[in-house]
């Protein structure tokens, strides 16, 4: 009777934690119970959920929930930025319906992320201020613009299993930028400056706190998100779609930060993140999306994250003569160099673009791949 009733205290105790864990697993990850539940609501509820994961693509996540945390951590930043953000989401994503992409990439939020990072990347140069409603007018075009790059790099990346990626962003910002300029008497933009330039004050003593809250805001500047508070909610974005990723996330953050020391950048360009979000997202990109999460492509993902870093500020000094910037260039062409690269043990844990899903996913499946081929040469 004892351990009956000490039995059904223990379920009792244990049945609340079970019901979190649950909960947090159902939020976790791609949340694919979620979507299936969204499959058969309203067209307006469907297209919530996409532009939320579209929101989350920019980092490299696939979560609707991480995308309304991210959202809710731009509307903190600048509710001028969020609206933008937003705008440019939208117009991308229904460019992408409107001329018939396919469903899933559209549900994916594929055909979103690079809308949104224009038109953020549109507010944060732009010498208008905030609230300068005609520059709503290009960022709704440039959106579009996007999906019609993505659209036309897909069949061509295709060919060697490559993800699109960013290339229709980086392409659309420079272009703008370079058209528009300093000086336009519509939509005047701010210089971009080189991480090399000279400083205005001449002391060289570093600030250490400055520093280490660099390394977080370097995962925010991937937003262009210059606050800490802020940037803290995308990375817990982030570790809520993936542990693995929020871990790289932070550790290629801290390895920009690192590079950009070694070559003494610009101490502002250490302390807002600048010098980071470009490893982080090497590091990101490797570090278990694309590649299953094990020892080797751990160290991948460091020499990605250094690589991506060193890149960054070469091409931000090249472009910054010219007043442009060189925003996601970098990590950008050494993640898809990474994908490009042969090799026996590289090949055994390379994932195919059509099949990547979150880094523990990935983990799994790798997992019972191995764990079957093991079995099926048993005698």
């Amino acid at each position: 009777m004892w351990i009956s009733d000490k039995q059904e205290s223990t379920r009792r105790s244990s049945g609340p934690l079970r019901r979190v864990i649950g909960v947090l697993l159902y939020c976790a990850g791609e949340m694919t119970e979620f979507h299936s539940f969204m499959e058969d609501k309203p067209f307006p509820l469907k297209l919530l959920e996409w532009c939320l994961r579209g929101v989350a693509r920019v980092i490299l996540a696939n979560n609707p929930l991480s995308g309304a945390l991210i959202l809710v951590a731009l509307l903190l930043l600048s509710p001028w930025q969020a609206l933008l953000g937003t705008l440019g989401l939208l117009s991308s994503t229904l460019t992408a319906i409107i001329i018939g992409q396919d469903s899933a990439e559209v549900a994916g939020g594929l055909h979103g992320f690079n809308g949104m990072l224009v038109a953020l990347l549109m507010g944060v140069f732009s010498a208008a201020g905030d609230w300068y409603w005609w520059l709503l007018l290009p960022v709704c075009m440039a959106g579009a613009t996007t999906t019609f790059l993505f659209s036309g790099l897909a069949p061509l990346l295709d060919r060697w299993d490559l993800p699109v990626s960013v290339f229709p962003f980086n392409t659309v910002i420079v272009l703008y930028l370079a058209c528009t300029g300093t000086s336009n008497a519509y939509f005047p933009n701010h210089p971009a400056l080189p991480p090399g330039a000279v400083e205005s004050h001449n002391h060289t003593q570093l600030d250490i706190q400055q520093l280490l809250q660099g390394v977080p805001l370097g995962v925010g500047q991937i937003y262009a998100c210059g606050a800490l508070g802020p940037s803290l909610l995308i990375l817990g974005a982030v570790l809520l779609f993936s542990p693995i990723m929020a871990i790289h996330a932070v550790l290629g953050s801290g390895i920009g930060t690192l590079a950009g020391l070694s070559v003494s950048v610009r101490h502002g360009s250490l302390y807002s993140g600048l010098s980071g979000f470009n490893g982080a997202l090497g590091c990101m990109a490797v570090g278990g999306l694309f590649f299953t999460f094990s020892w080797r492509t751990h160290l991948f993902a460091i020499a990605s994250a250094f690589l991506s870093s060193y890149a960054d500020i070469a091409l931000s000094n090249l472009l910054g003569t010219v007043g442009l910037p060189a925003c996601s260039w970098a990590a950008t062409l050494t993640a898809t160099l990474m994908l490009l690269l042969k090799g026996q043990h590289l090949a055994s844990y390379r994932i195919p673009i059509g099949r990547v899903a979150s880094p523990e996913q990935n983990l799994r499946s790798h997992n019972h791949w191995v764990e079957g081929n093991t079995n099926s040469t048993d005698v």
